[in-house]
């Protein structure tokens, strides 16, 4: 997945959060403001897959060119039970 198609989640208020605890994070450990865009490429960089599979799984499958698997049913697994008889002495 490219940082190009990534940022279409800009579109998202909640990526705009992340992105920007992301920056105040890495300011605080560097020392100084590293600046938006470095925050957003990193962030698109690091965990937008992360963030993605769990925030918007199915947007994220397409993305990755997956095809979604249509509900199965329940798979019925039959037992056969051994009846063992004792014998009498």
């Amino acid at each position: 997945m490219k940082i190009a198609d990534l940022r279409e989640l800009l579109k998202d208020k909640r990526v705009i959060e992340e992105i920007n605890k992301h920056l105040w994070i890495e300011s605080q450990k560097a020392g100084y403001s590293i600046g938006w865009e470095r925050a957003t490429d990193e962030w698109l960089r690091l965990h937008a897959k992360d963030w993605m599979k769990y925030n918007m799984p199915e947007k994220f499958e397409r993305m990755m060119g997956k095809k979604r698997k249509k509900e199965s049913k329940p798979v019925v697994v039959s037992i056969q039970k051994k009846i063992v008889k004792k014998s009498s002495k």
